[in-house]
């Protein structure tokens, strides 16, 4: 199991969460971006830098998912093609897309898209509260401790 995170819009201080449950629990996190990413040392995180260019990032951490693993990303599509791989998919406010949610999240995007294209301003997200980085730190805990084998640091 890996951790890959859509890193060019995820917030900080869930990237900081990140590389310390990386090194609680010894499990591979690669942060994916168009840009240069600095890291903690560790040899449990490594960051990969993508040629810029539309859904890049997207497309290589969809190239890398696998069942099993575990996707950072608020974005819809990418969200939805990991979960074609089998992945598991968390946003970075601690809600988790599935199989039964997707759809209806790619249909309300396209239909914010449309909106957009048409001139309404639809706003953006809400700015990110320590309330979301509460819920993801709960929801990744919970998740990594479900797939800690008995017997490894946790």
């Amino acid at each position: 199991m890996q951790v890959l995170v859509d890193a060019d819009a995820c917030p900080v201080v869930v990237k900081e969460m990140l590389y310390r449950a990386a090194q609680r629990v010894e499990v591979p996190v690669t942060l994916v971006a168009n840009k240069y990413l600095r890291t903690p040392p560790s040899r449990f995180i490594k960051a990969l830098q993508v040629p810029a260019g539309f859904d890049a990032a997207d497309d290589r951490i969809v190239e890398l998912a696998g069942s099993g693993d575990l996707v950072i990303t608020a974005d819809i599509p990418l969200a939805a093609a990991a979960l074609d791989k089998g992945a598991h998919v968390l946003d970075p406010r601690g809600t988790w897309f599935s199989r039964e949610n997707i759809q209806e999240r790619l249909t309300m995007r396209e239909v914010m898209d449309q909106l957009r294209a048409s001139g309404i301003d639809t706003g953006g997200p809400a700015p990110y509260t320590p309330q979301d980085g509460k819920a993801f730190a709960s929801q990744l805990d919970r998740f990594l401790a479900r797939r800690t084998p008995p017997g490894s640091p946790a």
